[in-house]
C-alpha cells in the first residue's frame, strides 16, 4: 500500500470536501447510461464505461487513449480481461469516443496521489473529483508513459474484478449456491459441484444492472492468466493486411484538400498575398487566410500544393527575424552569468552545503552542456480532416488528446464542445507532438462555412519548421571530490524549468547538492518532447557523474554502485546491465563501453553502449539495456518499447538539431534532419526486472539514458568528452583538447 503523501492527502481533503460544502458528494458513479448511444450495440450488457458484454459472448474493452504503436490497445485490454477472467481469443479493442464521460479521471488521481490505497467509502468521492476536475480540462490524454500504471490499475483492472463479481452474485443466485463454491474463466461461470456452466453473455444483462464495488478484490501477480504475458496484439493485423486507418487516410465524399503555409518567422502574421495570382489554376478552390498562415483548398492535394508554392504571399515577422541559434546560446549564457552573479538563481533542490563542501573539496571539477532545439518528426505528417455541417464538426484525426482537440476546434469556430465529434484515428507516430491541437483548429476554420469536408495535410517542411519543439538548453555543473575520490558536492545551474520537475535530480548519495535554474525564454515554442525534461537533464548529470568518476581515477560503474549502495532497486538495475554487457572485460583497440542509469516515469533504465571509433567513423554496436517498471505486463510490448525509445533517444544525439536562422527553423525534411537507419541501428538487448514496485511507464524511460551512454562510450574509446550534442558535429579523430576543467 502506498504511502499518504501530501498530494494524496490533499487530493483527497477536496475531494470529501465536496460533501460538506456542497451538501452531496461529487461521485463519479456508474456512467453507463450516458455512454451506450455511443459505444453499445442493441443487446450488448455495458459495465460502466469500459467494458460490454455481446450476445454472442464476446467481450469489449473501451479504452480511453490512443494506439500509436505503443501497444496501449491491446495492454489495457488484456489487464481487464485477466481481472474478469475472459477468453482472450473473444476480446475485441474500442477506442473510446471523444466525449466528457471519458476524461481521464484515472490518470489524474495517479498523478496526484501516487498508488495510495484509499478506504472503499472514499474511492467513488475521490475518482470523481478527478473526473470533474478531468471534465473541466478536457483531458483525454494519452502521453507521459501513463496508460498502463494509471487508467490499467485504475479503471481497467477495476472494472474487470467488478464486473467478475457482479456476475458470480447473478450466478449464485440464479442457481442458490454460495458465491464461493463457483469459478470463472474463459468468459464462464463454472459450479463444479452441480456440473453446471453458464456464459458470461447469459447473465451479463442483469449482472450489469447491478450495483459495482468499488473496491473489488484484485488478483495478486500468482494468480495472473493474462498479465505478465506477451499476448498477441489486437492492433497488428489491421496494419499488415493496410485496413488500419490513419488520420491521413480519411476520406470523405465530395472532399477537398487544404495545404498550408505559415510565416517561418515564429510569432509573424500574414501581411499579404497575391490571390489573382493562382486564379487560373485548375482545382482551386479558396484561400484562406488563417492570420499566421494562409492555406489553399483545392480538388486534390497536389493542386491545393502546385497553388500554394505559386501564391506570392508577404509575412510580418514581429521583429523575431533578429534571432539566430548563436544569439540563443548567447541569451542563456548570459542569463546564467547575471542569476550567478546576482545571486538569484531559482531554487530547484538544497541538500547540505553545497558551496561550503565545494571549498573543502580537494578537487573541484566544471563542466558546461549544450542541447539543441528538437523536433518530433512522426512518420505520418500533420493532418486532419475537418467537416463542418448542421451547427455541427466533425474531425478526422490522430491525437494524443482529442477531447482537448474537439474543445480547442470548436472555441475557433464558435461551436460547443459538445458539438464536436472526434473520430480518433491511429496515429502514425505521437512522441508528444499530437497533444498539441494546432492542426485541428486549423482544419476547423478552413472547413468553416465551406459546404464540403476539407483535409488538412501538413508538408513534411511545414511540420518540421512548426514544430512543438524539446527546448534547447544549458546545464552548467561543478563538484567537488574528497581525498579519496569520493564526492563531496553537487552544483548544478540550468536554463529553464519544464517538467517534470524531478527531472534534474539525482538517485546518487552525494550529501551536499545545489540545483538551480534561471528562466530564459525565447521566441521558438517548447512542447511535449518523448521523456520531456529527462531526456536532456539525464544526458547532463550522466555525463558529469562520468567526468567525476574519471577524475577520481574509478571505474564508471564501480563509482555509480558505490553512490547507490543504498538504493536497493537502483543497484539491481545498474548490476544487471552491467552482467549482462560483461561489464569489466578489457575491449579491443578503438572499442569504448559507457553506462548510464535514469528514473523516469517511474521506472528505471539503465543502459550499456558498445561503440567503435576507426579513423573519426563512429560505428554504435549495441544496446544493453535493463529495466524496471515494478511488473511488466507485456514483455514482448515492454521490449519493443525500450528498442524505440532507445532508436529515438540515439537518433536525437547522433544528428538531431533544430538551428534558428533569421527567427526561422533552418531544418526542412530528412536530407538535412536525419533519422538513424536500420543499417546504423545498433543490436539492443533488454533484460527485464519485475521488482513488484509500484508500476511504472513504459514508453518514454529508456530514451534518457542513451545519449549519456554513447557520449560515454566515446569518451572510454577516444578520449573525447561529448559535451554538446548531437555527436554529428564532433570530429572524433582527435584526442579531445579539453577533460573537465579541474582545480
Amino acid at each position: 500500500m502506498g504511502k499518504w503523501s501530501r498530494r494524496a492527502f490533499i487530493a483527497s481533503g477536496i475531494a470529501a470536501g465536496g460533501i460538506v460544502v456542497f451538501g452531496v458528494a461529487i461521485r463519479r458513479g456508474n456512467r453507463s447510461d450516458k455512454v451506450s448511444g455511443l459505444v453499445a450495440k442493441e443487446g450488448d450488457a455495458l459495465f460502466d464505461v469500459w467494458l460490454k458484454i455481446a450476445p454472442d459472448n464476446s467481450v469489449t474493452v473501451i479504452v480511453p487513449h490512443a494506439e500509436m504503436g505503443q501497444g496501449a490497445h491491446s495492454t489495457l485490454a488484456m489487464m481487464l480481461a485477466d481481472e474478469l477472467d475472459a477468453d482472450w481469443s473473444s476480446v475485441e479493442v474500442l477506442e473510446a469516443p471523444a466525449h466528457r464521460e471519458y476524461a481521464n479521471y484515472a490518470i489524474a488521481r495517479g498523478f496526484m496521489a501516487g498508488d495510495v490505497d484509499f478506504p472503499s467509502w472514499l474511492i467513488d468521492t475521490v475518482d470523481g473529483f478527478f473526473f470533474r476536475a478531468t471534465q473541466a480540462i478536457a483531458l483525454q490524454v494519452t502521453g507521459g508513459s501513463t496508460s498502463v500504471k494509471t487508467t490499467g490499475q485504475i479503471a481497467m483492472r477495476t472494472t474487470g474484478a467488478a464486473a467478475r463479481a457482479v456476475l458470480l452474485e447473478e450466478a449464485a443466485e440464479r442457481w442458490q449456491v454460495p458465491v464461493g463454491e463457483l469459478e470463472t474463466r474463459d468468459s464462464m461461470v463454472h459450479h463444479a459441484k452441480s456440473g453446471r456452466s453458464e456464459t458470461y453473455a447469459a447473465l451479463a444483462p442483469d449482472a450489469a444492472r447491478r450495483n459495482l464495488p468499488d473496491k473489488p478484490a484484485l488478483k495478486k501477480p500468482d494468480e495472473f492468466r493474462l498479465m505478465g504475458t506477451s499476448v498477441p496484439r489486437t492492433d497488428v493485423p489491421a496494419k499488415v493486411d493496410g485496413t488500419a486507418m490513419f488520420g491521413i487516410d480519411a476520406e470523405l465524399p465530395d472532399m477537398k484538400y487544404a495545404a498550408i503555409k505559415a510565416s517561418p518567422v515564429f510569432g509573424g502574421s500574414v501581411a499579404s498575398y497575391d490571390e489573382a495570382a493562382i486564379s487560373d489554376m485548375a482545382g482551386v478552390r479558396k484561400i484562406v487566410d488563417l492570420g499566421d498562415a494562409v492555406a489553399v483548398v483545392a480538388d486534390g492535394y497536389w493542386q491545393a500544393r502546385r497553388a500554394l508554392d505559386r501564391l506570392p504571399v508577404e509575412f510580418d515577422d514581429a521583429g523575431n527575424s533578429r534571432w539566430q541559434q548563436s544569439d540563443i546560446f548567447k541569451h542563456f549564457t548570459n542569463a546564467l552569468d547575471a542569476a550567478a552573479a546576482a545571486g538569484n538563481e531559482e531554487p530547484d533542490l538544497e541538500a547540505g552545503d553545497a558551496e561550503a563542501a565545494l571549498e573543502a573539496a580537494a578537487e573541484i571539477i566544471e563542466a558546461e552542456y549544450r542541447v539543441p532545439y528538437l523536433a518530433h518528426s512522426p512518420m505520418e505528417p500533420m493532418n486532419c480532416t475537418a467537416w463542418v455541417h448542421d451547427g455541427q464538426c466533425e474531425l478526422w484525426v490522430g491525437s494524443q488528446n482529442p477531447l482537448a482537440f474537439a474543445k480547442s476546434a470548436g472555441e475557433a469556430i464558435g461551436i460547443e464542445a459538445e458539438n464536436v465529434t472526434v473520430h480518433n484515428q491511429f496515429l502514425g507516430g505521437g512522441f508528444g507532438r499530437r497533444l498539441i491541437p494546432d492542426v485541428a483548429v486549423q482544419a476547423a476554420r478552413i472547413a468553416n462555412g465551406l459546404p464540403y469536408p476539407v483535409k488538412l495535410v501538413w508538408s513534411r517542411e511545414e511540420d518540421t519548421r512548426h514544430d512543438q519543439y524539446r527546448q534547447a538548453s544549458i546545464s552548467r555543473f561543478r563538484g567537488g571530490l574528497g581525498e579519496n575520490g569520493k564526492p563531496l558536492a553537487w552544483h548544478n545551474h540550468y536554463v529553464d524549468k519544464h517538467e517534470p520537475r524531478e527531472a534534474p535530480h539525482i538517485p546518487y548519495a552525494i550529501e551536499n547538492q545545489r540545483i538551480v535554474y534561471t528562466k530564459s525564454k525565447t521566441h521558438v515554442p517548447w512542447g511535449f518532447w518523448r521523456s520531456v525534461d529527462h531526456s536532456l537533464h539525464a544526458y547532463f548529470t550522466e555525463s558529469f557523474i562520468d567526468e567525476l568518476a574519471h577524475t577520481a581515477g574509478k571505474d564508471a560503474y564501480e563509482f555509480r554502485r558505490e553512490l547507490l549502495k543504498d538504493q536497493p532497486r537502483y543497484l539491481a538495475v545498474l548490476d544487471l546491465a552491467a552482467e549482462k554487457s560483461a561489464w569489466g572485460e578489457k575491449l579491443p583497440p578503438n572499442h569504448g563501453r559507457g553506462i548510464a542509469i535514469h528514473e523516469s516515469f517511474g521506472t528505471i533504465v539503465s543502459e550499456v553502449v558498445d561503440v567503435v571509433v576507426e579513423k573519426g567513423e563512429l560505428e554504435v554496436k549495441r544496446v544493453v539495456c535493463s529495466v524496471d517498471a515494478g511488473f511488466t505486463m507485456h514483455p514482448d510490448g515492454m521490449k519493443a518499447q525500450m528498442e524505440s525509445g532507445i532508436v529515438y533517444g540515439m537518433t536525437a544525439a547522433l544528428y538531431g538539431e533544430i538551428t534558428i536562422r533569421q527567427g526561422a527553423v533552418a531544418e526542412s525534411n530528412f536530407h538535412d534532419y536525419p533519422m538513424l537507419r536500420m543499417d546504423k541501428s545498433p543490436d539492443i538487448e533488454t533484460h527485464i526486472i519485475n521488482s513488484g514496485e509500484a508500476l511504472g511507464g513504459a514508453g518514454e524511460p529508456s530514451t534518457p539514458p542513451v545519449a549519456p551512454a554513447l557520449a560515454n562510450a566515446i569518451f572510454d574509446a577516444t578520449g573525447i568528452r561529448i559535451r554538446e550534442l548531437p555527436i554529428r558535429h564532433h570530429d572524433l579523430s582527435k584526442p579531445s583538447l579539453i577533460d573537465a576543467d579541474v582545480a
